[in-house]
């Protein structure tokens, strides 16, 4: 049976309830990296389930770094106006205007990445791996198409406020704590003497 302690120091990590970070825990066999996993797990399948929902809520995120010559802004939505004004929300939103600053993803989603910027790099990572045997290529190309997006994808990158997760793990955690859909609408980076950077152009599908 998983002690207080740790079930305390889940909950601190995740943000999950007493419910199902005892659940975890449980399933995990007092395990603290498999209960994570579990935990983000059970955030997606809920995730999933939400996914048909209507978004009609929402909140910015807002950056300013301390020169005041970056500003970032982040577009999220949820289902009720009570979400949008949480504490949890809000931080969550700042969370990934943060990231943007930091991270400087390109793009919102693997989908939003133009089938011609996919050809692009297909044809320039075929022409760096001419020579190697057929049997490896498919998988080394996989793999360079993935570090790609894990450093332009702005749901596929390393969370920047917490490293042993992506952005895309934070998202689904906040799916499960919440209990509502929340979906990444757009990102914008403004900097001083410069045009727009990642405009609010690169906005999600509606699902």
């Amino acid at each position: 049976m998983a002690t207080m302690e740790e079930i305390k120091k889940l909950r601190n990590e995740t943000g999950a309830g007493i419910n199902a970070v005892t659940e975890a825990l449980k399933e995990s066999k007092g395990d603290m990296e498999a209960a994570r996993k579990y935990l983000r797990q059970k955030g997606e399948a809920k995730a999933e389930k939400r996914k048909d929902r209507t978004a009609a809520n929402g909140i910015l995120g807002v950056y300013i770094h301390g020169n005041n010559k970056v500003v970032t802004v982040v577009e999220v939505s949820c289902e009720t106006d009570f979400a949008a004004k949480s504490e949890d929300m809000r931080k969550f939103a700042n969370d990934l205007a943060l990231q943007v600053a930091a991270a400087n993803p390109e793009f919102l989603s693997v989908d939003g990445v133009s089938k011609e910027k996919v050809a692009e790099l297909n044809d320039t990572f075929e022409k760096e791996l001419e020579g190697k045997p057929e049997n490896i290529k498919e998988n080394i190309l996989k793999g360079k198409m993935d570090k790609y997006y894990e450093a332009s994808v702005l749901m596929k990158q390393v969370l920047f406020a917490d490293d042993s997760k992506t952005v895309e793990d934070y998202l689904n955690e906040m799916v499960a704590k919440i209990g509502e859909k929340i979906e990444l609408k757009s990102f914008s980076k403004f900097e001083v003497a410069q045009d727009v950077q990642y405009c609010s152009v690169n906005k999600s599908e509606e699902k």
